[in-house]
């Protein structure tokens, strides 16, 4: 993230360690994720979508030519800043041009099923940056149909559609967008369209405004990530010690940082419309009682749990495709000496599976959660 400097690709300011984390400070996009926009409007319009594809090839585009593949392209990564504007964010996947082998490829299967291209799963070898390309035909197919074009409850039918690339465009595509589209979506990396070709395409071509990147080159300083893992206490940053006296305390100024403006029943409403990557409940039972019940019953729903004072890890195991893709995060808060906020969030997987498992998850254990109400008044929380 240091080497890409770009408008479309979410900033890296700095890197920072204390004994037991390590912070990277980004660039804020306050947008949110683009994957909510589709999933509050259904699908975009042609136009809409066009801008936002327009944006993520030129950001993909800059990546490659500083020898970088994502590999993980998805909407659930591709964020929006203040004015819309698309960024490109997540390279825990990406390769460097140092990964690539003495045939030139890449060798690591990863990346999101639904979105990653035929010649990664098929374990020969593959270029990083064609790669890409597929998974933002695969965005493109999203942004204008509102739902994937390859999803299969199981694995092994869902590998066997992207490998013969079978899928259909809706009706209302353009016949220009669909032309596009195939040329992407060709499960033969040799035939499939270039970035150079995606440009010259009379479809991308309208109202295409290249992304302006400065021309003054900057100074890679690499200073931080490398003091980051040099274990020299003198970079270390100031860090409270870990105590092990109970939750987080958290008050009414974080919760309102943690909602949308000063509403805060979006905090608690598990019923809002939007499809997020965490979301919260509250619970006046013990906190030890409360981290019990969500092992055993995290347990139950066949996954491993690791717990860590008032911090757990759930991990997929067993044969279910939503379990074993998932990984959750929970934290419990201290609101109150009697009211406890508990914060659950996908760590790793797909995000509707994730909103699958957050509902079950929840229905077992509804004889622990409260129905919240929250409010604010003379700018006090009641």
């Amino acid at each position: 993230m240091k080497m890409v400097r770009h408008p479309s690709v979410v900033r890296l300011h700095e890197v920072l360690a204390s004994r037991m984390k390590i912070y990277i400070v980004l660039e804020l996009a306050s947008g949110g994720e683009l994957f909510d926009r589709i999933v509050h409007q259904g699908r975009l319009s042609e136009e809409e979508s066009r801008r936002y594809f327009q944006q993520l090839i030129d950001a993909v585009d800059y990546c490659h030519s500083k020898g970088v593949s994502h590999r993980d392209l998805k909407p659930e990564n591709l964020l929006l800043d203040a004015n819309g504007n698309l960024k490109v964010s997540d390279f825990g996947l990406s390769a460097l041009p140092h990964q690539v082998r003495e045939d030139g490829l890449l060798h690591t299967t990863c990346g999101t099923p639904n979105y990653v291209a035929p010649e990664v799963l098929d374990n020969k070898g593959y270029d990083g940056a064609m790669a890409d390309i597929w998974s933002c035909g695969v965005i493109l197919f999203v942004l204008m149909a509102g739902y994937i074009p390859f999803n299969e409850a199981d694995l092994k039918t869902l590998y066997n559609k992207i490998q013969r690339a079978s899928f259909s465009c809706p009706a209302w595509f353009s016949p220009s967008a669909k032309s596009l589209l195939l040329k992407i979506l060709d499960p033969n990396p040799r035939t499939r369209i270039r970035i150079e070709g995606i440009r010259n395409h009379s479809w991308f071509k309208e109202n295409y405004v290249p992304v302006r990147v400065s021309n003054v080159e900057e100074t890679l300083d690499l200073d931080d990530v490398e003091s980051v893992f040099d274990n020299s206490e003198e970079n270390f940053v100031d860090e409270e010690a870990f105590k092990d006296s109970g939750p987080q305390m958290t008050n009414a100024f974080e919760l309102i940082t943690l909602s949308q403006g000063l509403n805060l029943s979006a905090l608690f409403d598990r019923q809002q419309d939007h499809v997020k990557r965490q979301t919260r409940f509250t619970s006046n039972k013990p906190a030890k009682e409360i981290i019990f019940r969500m092992e055993t019953t995290a347990q139950s729903m066949g996954f491993r749990v690791e717990t860590h004072g008032y911090k757990m890890r759930l991990e997929g195991r067993g044969e279910g495709r939503i379990v074993r893709q998932l990984a959750v995060a929970i934290e419990v808060f201290e609101m109150a000496p009697t009211l406890f906020m508990i914060e659950v969030r996908k760590a790793m997987g797909d995000t509707l599976d994730y909103h699958k498992f957050y509902k079950g998850f929840c229905g077992r254990l509804k004889d622990i959660t409260l129905k919240t109400t929250m409010g604010i008044a003379r700018g006090n929380m009641v």
